[in-house]
């Protein structure tokens, strides 16, 4: 890969009105290895379920097991199907299956259809990447709605246990579980109080099923995202200053990209990381974890 994608330290100032946000309004569009992630087999035969992978970590990362040769299941919201069309391209190009399911991940039914239809239609499951997130710019704990809090809890937290309860029945010794938890588990920010809680909650889930998964050899490893560019943050509901200066304050003085965290989840994915488990691979750039 490249050894740095051309990244401005400084965003053009942006909003998308609603989440999920969309790759096409966003200025620079995020980089997702198009041109640079190049596979070298080594996650021949897998099958992994992406959830929130039709655009930025979710589609790197499909397209970086496409080319490392796994066949891949994603889940996307309706309202993002440009974007899973997309990625099911990027796929396709290079040989391996890929199946899209519009489903909506707050619901316990929406997790157990993802597994099962992943399943079904490529005979099995090897790696499951809860990965699908939200949230929101909050103004204070004083406004803070339950029902806001719900949907943050439902869908960055509930879903990924959901998610795994169904999936570990289906796999066999080698096959590993990898979350996305976040920079904001160990440095929150005020404004994303509910997003963090759940983050700092995800460590522990990967912790203690790690702990409960060893004994059937399925591994259990989170990635530690810092600022990385994708259409979350100019959906988030930030300031423009903060969109412009996005990412700024970290040591390498810029956002990441996408691409630049698809290595961590095919390093956990892969052989390669076969005595690891119950690991949180921080990717901040230089932001301690």
């Amino acid at each position: 890969m490249n050894a740095q994608p051309d990244t401005p330290s400084e965003l053009p100032a942006q909003q998308q009105p609603t989440q999920p946000g969309l790759t096409e309004p966003m200025t620079p569009t995020p980089d997702h290895g198009e041109d640079s992630w190049v596979g070298h087999d080594r996650l021949a035969g897998r099958r992994a379920l992406i959830t929130g992978g039709d655009s930025g970590i979710g589609r790197a990362v499909a397209l970086a097991f496409a080319r490392e040769g796994a066949d891949v299941a994603i889940v996307h919201l309706p309202e993002e199907q440009e974007d899973a069309d997309e990625t099911k391209r990027l796929v396709e190009e290079t040989g391996r299956r890929i199946v899209t399911m519009a489903l909506d991940l707050t619901t316990e039914q929406g997790c157990i259809d993802a597994v099962a239809k992943t399943v079904e239609s490529l005979g099995g499951l090897d790696v499951l990447i809860p990965n699908a997130a939200h949230q929101k710019q909050r103004d204070g704990v004083e406004d803070l709605k339950v029902e806001n809090i719900e949907r943050v809890f439902r869908t960055n937290l509930i879903s990924t246990m959901v998610l795994a309860r169904e999936a570990v029945p289906h796999m066999s010794a080698g096959s590993s579980i990898i979350s996305t938890t976040s920079i904001q588990a160990s440095d929150p920010s005020p404004g994303l109080l509910d997003y963090a809680m759940t983050k700092a909650a995800l460590v522990a889930f990967t912790q203690a099923l790690a702990a409960e998964l060893g004994p059937k050899n399925i591994r259990v490893n989170a990635v530690a995202p810092g600022p990385i560019w994708t259409p979350l943050i100019p959906a988030t509901g930030f300031p423009d200053d903060k969109v412009e200066n996005f990412g700024q304050e970290t040591p390498l003085g810029r956002a990441g990209q996408p691409a630049e965290l698809a290595g961590a989840y095919v390093y956990l994915a892969s052989d390669e990381a076969t005595y690891v488990s119950g690991a949180i691979i921080p990717v901040t750039g230089g932001r301690p974890f």
